[in-house]
């Protein structure tokens, strides 16, 4: 079984007593463009041997990190997402946070569902994306990638906070006008140079982030199923994160829809915001 961070943990931080908890979900189901989201989680865990324990200027895993064995992605979505759900809802409930590795980003649904029972408050989602992901059952399916934001909001009356989005459709306009998303897309982001945007005062205080990798230039991440030009550059993605986190409680990470095209180079960089995310939600 592979662990994140493996060659750099000792024993006594990879227990189950461990703050962060990694959960790695290679689901594939839902791709509209490219392939290879299944791949994410191996090569991300796999890559992180290669990281090193400083980070921000400390050592997040002397919080512990311990990593469950991958998921079980088979059977209907909706089967699918009560299980992540379920493995989320524990985690939280033991004073842990969650780190979902993916696979595609559809996986959010199940994993802030859990974190949200768990919880049994307003919870705010902080989204590094190319899209919206504000789409009504694209193509059919509920649970597409392409609606994970759209059910969050529908069905948890969750608030979202987008940063990066550059590839939108009326529909997902709409969706945001009703659903009170705050958004700042990737051209006023990218041409201002702008690294730190503060979120409405009455945005949730406990706030999951959701990172897809697509939310990046391909010049920095060609390793993804749908990469959109006028991307975020990798610092300025992770300090918009920084900021947003501020005065706030980071209950959930996720990490999405890396699609490894043999090229380690971008499995280490995913593997590095996983890690920088970790830092983040303890900074």
């Amino acid at each position: 079984m592979s662990i994140f961070l493996n060659s750099e943990l000792a024993p006594s931080e990879r227990t189950e007593d461990a703050l962060f908890h990694v959960l790695p979900l290679p689901l594939e189901r839902t791709v509209s463009y490219g392939a290879g989201t299944g791949a994410g989680p191996a090569a991300i865990l796999e890559a992180s041997n290669e990281l090193e324990r400083l980070c921000l200027g400390f050592e997040p895993c002397e919080h512990g990190i311990f990593t469950h064995e991958a998921m079980a992605c088979d059977g209907p979505l909706s089967a699918v997402m009560s299980r992540i759900s379920s493995h989320t809802e524990t985690i939280v409930k033991a004073g842990k946070i969650p780190v979902t590795i993916g696979g595609e980003h559809s996986l959010t649904y199940g994993a802030v569902s859990g974190v949200m029972r768990a919880l049994n408050q307003p919870v705010g989602i902080i989204q590094i994306d190319a899209h919206a992901d504000l789409r009504i059952a694209y193509q059919g399916e509920k649970h597409s990638h392409a609606s994970v934001m759209h059910l969050l909001s529908e069905e948890h009356d969750i608030r979202l906070a987008q940063f990066g989005v550059r590839a939108l459709c009326a529909q997902e306009a709409e969706s945001r006008a009703s659903n009170n998303v705050f958004f700042v897309d990737a051209e006023d982001l990218v041409t201002k140079g702008l690294h730190a945007i503060d979120l409405p005062k009455d945005f949730p205080d406990l706030v999951y982030v959701s990172y897809d990798v697509d939310g990046l230039d391909p010049s920095q991440m060609p390793a993804t199923g749908t990469p959109v030009p006028g991307g975020l550059s990798y610092y300025q993605s992770l300090h918009l994160v920084e900021n947003a986190l501020k005065g706030r409680k980071c209950v959930g990470i996720d990490v999405v829809e890396l699609a490894p095209n043999g090229d380690e180079t971008w499995d280490f960089t995913a593997a590095q915001i996983v890690y920088r995310l970790m830092a983040a939600a303890i900074s």
